[in-house]
């Protein structure tokens, strides 16, 4: 403990005195450039140029003909080269967070007639990278089936194997436990099974990087997924403004009008959205009963470069939700029978959901050299999650209602040279948070109301220090190490369930291989996470002494510590990019959720042992002929658990061997792909298929230990009448076959997959 806070210290003053921070979003591009006999060409000019804006960057090359440019978002880029006496060569090449790719040019003289040459080496693939990496362009959130819609992860659960959306809740290899970055910069939420409504709405969104695990020192502590975002900045437009607006079955609308523009030192994006439907979460029955759904957002970019070296940016956002709570309307189901062993009746209750997000992030980037660079990022966060009832509900009128208010900031430096790309930073934030828990039994019980007021607080500290290095081209060897102190602050002296004190340090390990001229990467990853418990607790004398009648109990709360293995290989052959990886995690103290008898008052557990394991395979096209791109994504998965209740609220069960977790679903594949038509028309689809979740209740209705296989088709149809509108026509469950999802108790108790929806949409751009 003392070695850790002593570590923690330095590494913070290290921080401060070198004035320090961090950049994850951010990549580099790295290459050299020769003539037809292989000698190096000084002094060519190198310019980096986004395919989806007008950001560049240039470089020029040195006495031995290298580059290096550092600060490049993620996303994909044309690489361009030009020098006296020889033809302009071109090339592609795709930015990741965190990698450096290095790109080769050998120059050809030029003749009369060439101006430009594009290599054979049409795109270039990250190989330094150990982490399975998904990304996601705003043209595939644009064209995907459903994905542009403000409550919609289509944009993952289309894309990135292993991910699914089961209890209104995004799953991904085997948790809920994902992190969302901004920028680079975590948006921070420590609470588990609170949120229903996303982050953010996809239509702000250029890029969106799907990481699942392998990562490095600086990407945290969330093992299951890390969803990096670039938002939408100025520099896609001059002076243009979009309006979005559309109508479908269920009452649906979905309406966004945003504002960009941007000059060489200044860029803004602004926009607002709404949205409303009937169908809002997954509804228990088939039938969709009280299930309304509205909100409104904001969103805001603002850069401002003040010299080549130093740039300002300030995001906000802002949202707020509401969502009906389904129910069960017939008094027969099973769910609703006393004395059926899954009595968890919805037939009395008429809840709703009030969430709320507000966020604002500041960032200075300074780059020193061609080499070095470092930010500074503090940042604001307030989230909340409110579920009511009417206080004459039978059996049940739940109240819980909790605030959350993150404070704080990163910090690191990274440098990258030829053979070092070293990240050394300090993550540090304080959480504040007001939390009730209420509950009214009007069963004729005889239970008194539950009324309980927590105001905790707590606070985080963490130190990471990364480094990449490549003794040979094909050769990449990471090493990292994340102290994390986690502290626990304002509590009440009998409150119980309150979360632990606690430091670790984990290291991770990688290393890349990328076999010459075959260019296929294999690599492998071997490290350990921390993730800090949420800070729920309860006191309340009234509130223990009804969960003690229902057989439960309440523990302290830890951290979860996990374990990866990870091996895979990324094969990319004429456009085409297969990836498929091996991967096994084990976790002590898994963070789940478990609710109050047939309550909705939910608290967070820490189960003793799990064990995700499987195998996962994406491939992605390229675009046939400038017009068609297919994806897949494919993955086999057990998630399973095993021991007991260690901390939070605790039912005293004991499984000695591992049994599947309640979102345990072994296959899942995703296929779709889009097609440009003529007349300037385009099409596209996507088919999720589910083999079906763990069965929570074997028999009646369904026998064995999984629910039944589900399977979807989406379609879109769209078509640009000049350059300022296009309409689509989407239908998502084209063949509306229903399911029941999963039978796990959450917001509404079972739960069926979405029936088909049918809306048609309209893009108006205009100038201004």
């Amino acid at each position: 403990m003392r070695f850790v806070r002593t570590l923690l210290s330095l590494a913070f003053l290290i921080s401060i005195s070198s004035l320090t921070a961090l950049a994850n979003v951010y990549g580099a591009v790295r290459g050299v450039v020769h003539d037809p006999q292989h000698r190096p060409v000084q002094g060519a000019m190198v310019m980096l140029k986004a395919k989806s804006s007008d950001w560049t960057k240039t470089a020029t090359t040195d006495a031995d003909g290298e580059f290096q440019i550092i600060a490049v978002p993620l996303g994909d880029y044309s690489v361009a080269v030009a020098s006296p006496g020889f033809a302009e060569t071109a090339l592609d090449v795709t930015v990741i967070s965190g990698t450096v790719p290095a790109v080769h040019f050998q120059l050809q003289i030029a003749t009369e007639n060439s101006r430009l040459t594009v290599s054979a080496t049409s795109e270039v693939v990250p190989t330094d990278s150990a982490t399975p990496i998904t990304l996601v362009d705003q043209l595939d959130i644009a064209r995907t089936p459903g994905a542009d819609r403000s409550n919609s992860l289509a944009l993952i659960t289309d894309y990135v194997p292993g991910s699914y959306v089961t209890h209104d809740m995004l799953h991904i290899r085997g948790g809920h436990q994902t992190t969302w970055l901004l920028d680079g910069i975590p948006v921070i939420n420590t609470a588990i099974a609170q949120n229903v409504g996303p982050q953010f709405d996809p239509k702000d969104l250029e890029y969106v990087e799907a990481d699942r695990g392998s990562y490095g020192a600086e990407f945290g502590d969330r093992t299951y997924g890390v969803f990096n975002v670039v938002p939408r900045t100025g520099f896609e437009r001059n002076n243009q403004a979009e309006l979005v607006l559309s109508a479908g079955n269920f009452y649906q609308t979905n309406d966004a009008l945003s504002f960009a523009s941007h000059t060489e030192r200044f860029a803004y994006y602004a926009s607002i959205n709404g949205n409303r439907s009937n169908l809002g979460l997954q509804p228990p029955v088939p039938q969709v009963i009280h299930d309304a759904v509205n909100g409104l957002g904001g969103f805001g970019s603002f850069i401002f470069n003040v010299d080549p070296s130093n740039q300002l940016r300030l995001v906000t956002s802002l949202r707020r939700d509401y969502f009906q709570i389904p129910y069960d309307p017939v008094p027969d189901d099973i769910e609703n029978t006393p004395g059926s062993g899954q009595y968890t009746p919805s037939i009395g209750l008429r809840d709703q959901e009030h969430e709320a997000d507000a966020g604002i992030l500041f960032t200075w980037l300074h780059t020193f050299n061609s080499h070095l660079m470092t930010t500074v990022s503090p940042f604001y966060h307030r989230n909340s999650g409110d579920y009511n009832s009417n206080p004459d509900d039978v059996p049940i009128a739940n109240t819980e209602d909790r605030s959350s208010t993150y404070v704080g900031g990163q910090a690191s430096f990274a440098a990258n040279y030829k053979r070092n790309d070293l990240q050394v930073g300090f993550l540090s934030f304080r959480q504040s948070d007001t939390q009730f828990f209420g509950a009214t039994f009007n069963d004729g019980s005889g239970i008194p109301a539950v009324a309980d007021t927590e105001h905790p607080s707590g606070n985080l500290q963490a130190f990471y220090i990364d480094d990449k290095f490549t003794p040979f081209p094909w050769l990449t060897l990471s090493a990292g190490m994340r102290p994390t102190h986690f502290a626990e602050g304002n509590f009440a002296v009998s409150s119980i369930a309150r979360p632990a004190d606690e430091s670790a340090i984990q290291p991770r390990f990688g290393a890349t291989l990328t076999i010459p001229k075959l260019r296929w990467t294999f690599r492998a990853f071997y490290g350990h996470y921390y993730q800090a418990p949420p800070l729920e607790t309860v006191s309340g004398p009234a509130l223990i002494n009804y969960t003690q009648q229902e057989g439960l109990g309440f523990g302290t709360l830890p951290g979860e510590r996990d374990e990866e293995h990870q091996f895979g290989v990324v094969i990319p052959f004429r456009g085409w990019v297969l990836d498929a990886d091996n991967f096994k995690t084990n976790a002590r103290n898994f963070l789940d959720h478990n609710n109050i008898g047939a309550s909705s008052i939910y608290f967070p557990i820490a189960v003793s042992q799990a064990m995700i394991r499987g195998w996962e395979l994406t491939l992605r096209s390229p675009r046939f002929a400038h017009r068609g791109q297919m994806h897949l994504a494919y993955s086999n998965q057990i998630a399973e658990g095993a021991g007991t209740i260690v901390g939070g609220l605790t039912n005293f069960s004991f499984s000695p061997e591992l049994t599947p977790l309640d979102h345990d679903q072994r296959n899942t594949l995703s296929v779709g792909g889009d097609v440009t038509l003529p007349w300037r028309a385009y099409a596209s689809t996507n088919v999720y298929y589910g083999s079906g979740f763990h069965n929570a209740f074997p028999g009646a209705p369904y026998p064995g230990n999984y629910l039944p296989q589900h399977c979807t088709v989406d379609l879109s149809l769209g078509k640009d009448f000049g350059e300022r509108f296009t309409a689509s026509l989407t239908a998502l469950n084209v063949a509306n076959r229903r399911v029941e999802f999963d039978n796990s108790l959450t917001f509404g108790g079972y739960h069926w997959n979405n029936p088909r929806e049918i809306y048609v949409e309209l893009r108006y751009r205009f100038h201004y």
